[in-house]
């Protein structure tokens, strides 16, 4: 199966957006050991103002500095030790993301179970960490194009998705502007819906 990545333009816009519509996208990691891919069912939106839990709420940083990146630019920030994915959204030198929280595994589960030491398809990538580690997704790709195509990137759906199968709620793990309904799910069967990393 050929992935070809998401154009720019998709990823240029307001970060709700773009977060509810990756949804059923497919997040692709390619390396030496081979191709691992899965089904984007569950993503985070963070704002670039008026959202203080957001990295890029108190402006350019060390933390933050990929946020304000063109479009379709990788965010790896690390949380509690561990990896989170994000996709950078709208112009630069704004500053909002998309966190990718959860994908269901479709390609390279083999791979994924080797690095993840489990056998459970369903917590193989049910988190922003564990997804991290079954792609093996590390610090090295902050600030990468995904527009590549190669190593990491995002490509369109494998199959219809529909408005009705996604859920909203308020997002995890987070300390400020915890009413915001930015949380986007894919209900699906045996998703891979996400629980805390």
């Amino acid at each position: 199966m050929k992935f070809d990545p998401i154009q720019q333009s998709f990823f240029g816009r307001d970060p709700a957006i773009v977060a509810r519509e990756l949804l059923g996208m497919i997040l692709c990691r390619r390396n030496r050991q081979g191709l691992a891919a899965g089904r984007i069912v569950e993503t985070e939106a963070y704002l670039a103002k008026g959202d203080s839990a957001s990295h890029s709420f108190r402006g350019l940083g060390r933390k933050s500095a990929s946020m304000f990146a063109p479009a379709v630019t990788s965010q790896v920030c690390t949380i509690h030790a561990r990896q989170c994915f994000n996709v950078v959204t709208e112009m630069p030198g704004v500053g909002s993301v998309v966190l990718i929280r959860a994908i269901q595994p479709l390609h390279g589960i083999p791979l994924m179970q080797q690095r993840r030491g489990i056998v459970n398809s369903h917590d193989l990538c049910s988190s922003p960490a564990r997804l991290c580690q079954a792609l093996d997704i590390g610090r090295k790709f902050g600030g990468w194009n995904l527009l590549q195509g190669r190593q990491l990137w995002i490509a369109g759906p494998t199959d219809n998705s529909t408005a009705s199968s996604i859920g909203t709620s308020q997002r995890i793990g987070v300390t400020s502007n915890t009413d915001m309904l930015l949380r986007f799910l894919r209900k699906i069967a045996h998703s891979s819906a996400a629980r805390n990393a």
